[in-house]
């Protein structure tokens, strides 16, 4: 999750593979919120996967007080777990990966991308779970 942009990624309802859904261009809390939440009631997601946009050391820096600021105020509009993901380098990961499969122009938007690939690191740790149908950004 960036000032600019939230990246949305869902999984299938076995929670086996994730997939790139939509970016969220971020206008203001309320409607970044507001936003979520639909895709939230929408897909019927049952737990939130945040990616944390920690330090190369590992350290949070001022970008993860925002991130963690965010998720507490969206907590307030929902009733499903939320649990933080290490999200270092999955943009570059994405650029990468999208390069790879086919010829794109600078301006496209990676982030989707990128929730997908924390998604998908997730649902690998925890493959014992069924029929959860999970949520990026």
């Amino acid at each position: 999750m960036g000032d600019s942009r939230i990246g949305v990624a869902l999984s299938d309802p076995l929670g086996i593979m994730a997939s790139p859904l939509t970016i969220i261009s971020r206008t203001d809390e309320e409607s970044d919120i507001t936003a979520l939440v639909e895709i939230i009631r929408k897909n019927e997601v049952e737990r939130i996967i945040v990616g944390l946009p920690l330090s190369m050391d590992g350290s949070p820096g001022k970008q993860v007080d925002k991130v963690k600021a965010f998720v507490t105020e969206l907590c307030r509009h929902i009733d499903i777990p939320v649990e933080f993901r290490d999200e270092r380098l999955s943009t570059v990961v994405a650029k990468r990966i999208i390069k790879n499969v086919r010829k794109t122009s600078r301006k496209t938007r990676y982030d989707a991308a990128a929730a997908a690939l924390i998604l998908q690191g997730y649902l690998d740790d925890t493959a014992t779970m069924n029929d959860d149908r999970i949520i990026s950004d």
